[in-house]
């Protein structure tokens, strides 16, 4: 008899862009992937809906109401702990009264500012796809690599 295969988890991120900047989070050191910055979200719980989970966990980390808007891509993930599928979003903050929990820092860093080795694996194909989409004429803008 197989042992069942256990369905990899689907893990939400938002890219909330101001002025040409986008928000990016640095998790607090004693977490998993601490002292890295990622773009915020979370794990989707049992059944949950991407979008609607992607609002409940920027309230739960980061004290924020977001309007959820179109999808920007799926990257697969998988890790020597833990394997996800990452599906991230764009954003808009319905308010910026920001209560951190998961987090010791947030900055808003406009693509050209973002160091792609400070950020969380997981996430580092979007912080290229964000560059290439900053970059002028680049055909290959919506794909993460």
């Amino acid at each position: 008899m197989k042992a069942q295969e256990k369905k990899p988890r689907t893990v939400t991120a938002a890219v909330i862009e101001r002025d040409g900047k986008i928000l990016c989070a640095r998790r607090k050191s004693g977490l998993a992937a601490g002292g890295l910055w990622e773009f915020p979200g979370g794990k989707l719980e049992e059944g949950e809906a991407a979008e609607r989970g992607l609002r409940r966990e920027l309230e739960e980390e980061l004290g924020v109401e977001a309007r959820v808007g179109e999808f920007l891509c799926s990257v697969p993930f998988s890790g020597s702990l833990m394997s996800f599928e990452l599906i991230v979003f764009r954003a808009e903050l319905l308010g910026d009264d920001f209560r951190l929990t998961d987090h010791d820092e947030i900055r808003w860093l406009g693509p050209e500012e973002m160091d792609e080795s400070l950020f969380s694996k997981p996430d580092r194909p979007v912080v290229r796809m964000l560059a290439r989409q900053a970059a002028p004429g680049d055909r290959t803008a919506g794909k993460p690599s």
